[in-house]
């Protein structure tokens, strides 16, 4: 039987080095409520991501869902269904409504030519979402709030590191958001973090109130607040990955451009587009399929990987905005492009211990399905 591929696979350090940086919280007992590891990891952050200031949360989600509380929002959030449930999630559980913008067919970001059309008296914040470490038109995301008086909150969930013009991706918008869940290209086991600049203080305040249950100090709580904290465990995790994580980037690297080699100028085949002024992470090889041109359907490429014991992942589908939580609420025909390579689209085996022989493995039965 041949060995299981999957689509990912979590990113781990040594043994040895995970031990010996748990030690000393046997020595202290601080097991979570911002202790040392937390407190390392955030300034380490703050200096590799290139922002003035980052929060750690229990996951992703929660940084998602607390942001957009401590900034107030009201009425409608324009937004993506190209994406994962929690970023639509976070909307609705804080009594929000989403507004679904259509995507770009090319990198599958938010279209900013779309988003004015929108644009309603009840609007209150646009929350885009950088896709496979594609990075949306920030430059003209900004211009669009700025001329309505709207906030900004980037979904970074898959931007881990990732550069526009030598600037860290967290830097832009009011807040942006990342996820560090176990399949992440960095990952502290769980975990997320909020990141804001300097003139963002009171913003800073209030979403350490919402994760640590409204507590300013000791016998002060002058807020209602969730419980988001990030232990020390999740935090000495990613303090090990983040000593990895150049090299990490860089055998990614390798595999993504075994991947272009192999099925680049193929009819039928789209490949994720690399942008320009983007420093990429190389975190999800997404290929979208033309049946027609192709020969065969995402569906049967996905099979045949299966029987080879390849699992792939249609990744993002369904569409938020088709959700059965959701059931007639939203007319899906509003973002027929995300509709189109929701049904098309397949993210490709990708992590750092695959091997180079794997990739020219799985591109070959990919093209096996060619008619």
């Amino acid at each position: 039987m041949e060995d299981t591929i999957l689509v990912t696979k979590s990113s781990l350090p040594r043994l040895d080095e995970y031990i010996e940086e748990i030690r000393d919280i046997w020595q202290s007992h601080w097991l979570t409520n911002m202790g040392e590891k937390h407190k390392k990891l955030q300034v380490l952050l703050q200096n590799y991501l290139q922002v003035d200031n980052v929060d750690l949360l229990t996951n992703g989600h929660m940084a998602l869902e607390l942001s957009i509380q401590a900034l107030n929002l009201q009425g409608e959030v324009i937004t993506t269904p190209f994406t994962f449930a929690s970023t639509t999630h976070a909307i609705v559980r804080n009594g929000l409504t989403p507004v679904f913008c259509d995507i770009n067919s090319d990198d599958f970001t938010i279209d900013v030519n779309k988003i004015e059309a929108l644009i309603t008296d009840k609007t209150s914040a646009i929350l885009p979402v950088h896709v496979y470490g594609n990075v949306c038109n920030v430059d003209e995301i900004q211009d669009i709030a700025s001329k309505y008086g709207l906030k900004v909150i980037y979904d970074a969930a898959h931007a881990f590191g990732v550069k526009y013009k030598n600037k860290g991706i967290g830097a832009f918008g009011d807040v942006s958001c990342f996820s560090f869940h176990a399949t992440k290209v960095f990952n502290t086991i769980e975990g997320g973090a909020v990141c804001f600049s300097n003139n963002n203080q009171d913003f800073g305040l209030d979403i350490y109130r919402l994760k640590n249950f409204g507590i300013r100090g000791p016998e002060v709580v002058d807020a209602v607040g969730a419980n988001a904290k990030m232990n020390e465990f999740c935090a000495a995790m990613g303090i090990c990955n983040l000593r990895h994580i150049d090299i990490c980037f860089n055998k990614r690297k390798q595999l993504v451009d075994e991947y272009r080699k192999c099925l680049n100028n193929v009819d039928g085949l789209y490949l994720n587009k690399m942008q320009e002024f983007v420093e990429q992470n190389y975190a999800y090889f997404p290929i979208v399929i033309d049946e027609k041109q192709f020969g065969a359907t995402r569906n049967e490429i996905l099979s045949k990987l299966a029987e080879h014991n390849i699992f792939a992942r249609k990744y993002f589908y369904p569409l938020t905005n088709t959700f059965a939580a959701f059931h007639g609420r939203f007319d899906v025909d509003k973002t027929p492009v995300a509709l189109h390579i929701s049904k098309r689209v397949l993210t490709l085996p990708l992590y750092e211990e695959l091997a180079i022989n794997d990739v020219s493995k799985i591109s070959d039965i990919i093209l096996s399905c060619k008619k």
